[in-house]
């Protein structure tokens, strides 16, 4: 009798395990894409490597500063103090300028701040990223509303206005002003 329930139970626990395995392979799905769909993926991602930079030290800043302004957009302040201390220990005593503004950066948690300083910072380094360019494309775009209408700049690795004063209220504000190519 012992033998005669054990088998039952071992045959009911498989019935069950099949029976709920075979509900969750009927839910999965598989999207196949034409090489038409892949190619438009590839175009709308961009690529933060297209820029090449005479020195290192300016490469490092860039990507940082993107990384930056990418924070300062969604209004995540840890991120844009973490990036900016980060940054500032890239920069060599004759950029002492850039370096005091990242440390200024990575000193506050107010957004705000942050946003008034990276304009500032860009002021200082714009002409860093366009002198050291050396291959690919960087773009100079403007706010004019930022600031209580004085306006300002900032620099990115693609055409689209994604705004770092403003963030999500007002993403789309600004226009590219320069396009500088290498």
């Amino acid at each position: 009798m012992k033998n005669r329930t054990l088998n039952f139970c071992v045959v009911l626990l498989m019935a069950v395990s099949f029976t709920s395995c075979g509900e969750d392979v009927k839910k999965q799905t598989v999207e196949i894409n034409t090489p038409e769909e892949v190619k438009k993926a590839e175009k709308e991602t961009p690529d933060v490597a297209d820029q090449d930079f005479v020195d290192g030290m300016t490469g490092k800043v860039w990507h940082n500063y993107l990384q930056i302004k990418m924070a300062l957009t969604e209004g995540d302040a840890g991120t844009v103090k973490d990036v900016a201390r980060e940054m500032a220990e890239a920069f060599s005593q004759e950029r002492a300028t850039m370096k005091s503004l990242s440390q200024q950066i990575a000193a506050t948690d107010d957004i705000e701040t942050q946003r008034e300083l990276f304009a500032k910072f860009t002021e200082k380094a714009g002409p860093m990223f366009e002198n050291a360019l050396s291959g690919g494309t960087i773009y100079k775009k403007f706010c004019p509303m930022a600031f209580n209408n004085k306006g300002a700049y900032w620099y990115a690795d693609i055409a689209e206005i994604n705004n770092p004063y403003f963030g999500e209220k007002m993403p789309d504000c600004g226009s590219v002003k320069k396009t500088i190519k290498k």
